[in-house]
């Protein structure tokens, strides 16, 4: 069985199914979750604060999910820093550290997964077969083995938080999603683990997806509510920065279904992915 190992100043790292949930039942309630695949910064560590002020234990769990990658080179390049993401975590107060093997997660025979159904088939699932049902049946092993009273989400992984709120009402999860705003570079860049990834140029370029999105916006808030005249405003802004090698989507969707609207009548979320070179990169907003 795989052993918790303990750093100073309180925080406990666990990569044992069995001996997280023990820590688990016997840690004062409520418990806060922050689900993250590591490579930690400010995005992170805001839910962490919100987590630590909501709850009397914060549990982060540290997790590269090959299940949601369909592209094995983009998995041996995601970003890693297992010291430094542990340091960051003692210095925000978390309580619990759940580090898992692939092993411990997907232990030999493993073959039951959580199928969300036409949520995953759109926008991210398009271009990333699978990805959303390795999202879904990696988060509710760690609901299982945490039985957390509250989770952390950020919204720039925007149809990430549409899968995970229908998976808990539809499969009746006792815990309640907190969805925390986007945090931003100063330029507008959506912070992401993979933005260490841009080469200098690159990092240059990447702000046109947040300048496409405001683009969006100011058309929304002057009266537009055609979709099709926001998405076209949209790409517009994409297309004029020549680094975008491709434009996977531009979408203006339901917050609910995902699927793409005529008219703004209601909440939806614009959102953008595009491809430099090997890095591929999302962002959101939500018109409300």
């Amino acid at each position: 069985m795989a052993q918790a190992q303990t750093i100073p100043d309180r925080i406990r790292v666990i990569s044992s199914n069995e001996e997280m949930s023990r820590a688990c039942r016997e840690a004062v309630k409520p418990i806060g979750l922050v689900p993250t695949m590591g490579a930690l910064h400010a995005g992170h560590l805001s839910l962490v604060e919100q987590a630590r002020a909501d709850n009397l234990t914060v549990v982060v769990s540290i997790f590269v999910n090959p299940a949601q990658f369909g592209d094995q080179v983009d998995l041996a390049n995601y970003p890693r820093d297992m010291a430094g993401d542990l340091d960051l975590l003692r210095r925000h107060g978390v309580d619990l550290v759940y580090a898992p093997t692939v092993e411990e997660v997907y232990p030999p025979g493993f073959n039951t997964w959580v199928d969300v159904g036409p949520l995953a088939e759109k926008l991210e699932g398009i271009h990333r077969p699978g990805h959303f049902r390795g999202v879904a049946t990696v988060v509710s092993k760690l609901f299982n083995v945490t039985r957390p009273n509250r989770a952390y989400f950020g919204q720039k992984d925007g149809q990430q938080t549409v899968v995970i709120q229908k998976l808990v009402k539809d499969l009746d999860m006792d815990v309640e999603l907190v969805v925390m705003p986007t945090i931003r570079e100063p330029d507008g860049l959506a912070l992401s683990s993979r933005n260490v990834q841009l080469s200098p140029d690159q990092r240059e370029a990447a702000p046109v997806l947040h300048r496409a999105l405001c683009q969006a916006y100011e058309q929304w808030r002057d009266g537009e509510r055609r979709g099709d005249t926001l998405r076209e405003t949209a790409r517009k802004v994409l297309q004029s920065e020549p680094r975008v090698d491709s434009i996977d989507y531009v979408s203006v969707a339901d917050m609910t279904t995902l699927g793409e609207v005529e008219r703004v009548e209601d909440r939806v979320m614009v959102s953008v992915a595009v491809q430099m070179g090997s890095v591929r990169l999302i962002d959101n907003i939500v018109l409300e």
